[in-house]
């Protein structure tokens, strides 16, 4: 069994278990069938997020006695537990634990759905 202690997530990037026929959520939240069919937009529960987007650190050639700091990131909206939809398009399809798992970038999440309950 992988560990998702263990996973590192880079970037912007989302790791997420998805819904397979998803029409209505633990939450009350409706899909359309249109949708579903589709495949254009699928749901699916957040398990790792990466750090966010890197904010570039300032370059100071003439001070170079100064260390350098820790990357800083601009964190990402979604949070593991989140249930999120999000354009089946820009996923990239992997397998952990004989489970289907995707990856996506933050900017491929339409609604995220945070409800503390969501998962019990």
């Amino acid at each position: 069994m992988v560990d998702t202690r263990k996973i590192i997530v880079v970037g912007d990037r989302i790791l997420i278990r998805p819904e397979d026929d998803l029409q209505k959520t633990n939450s009350g939240l409706y899909l359309p069938p249109g949708v579903a069919q589709k495949e254009k937009v699928q749901g699916g529960y957040v398990i790792k997020v990466g750090p966010g987007y890197a904010i570039p650190a300032p370059i100071d050639d003439d001070e170079p006695w100064k260390e350098n700091e820790k990357a800083k990131y601009i964190p990402l909206q979604a949070k593991e537990g989140d249930f999120v939809l999000f354009l089946r398009k820009d996923a990239v399809e992997l397998e952990l634990d004989k489970q289907k798992h995707v990856i996506i970038s933050q900017n491929s999440i339409l609604l995220i759905l945070r409800d503390e309950d969501l998962l019990t």
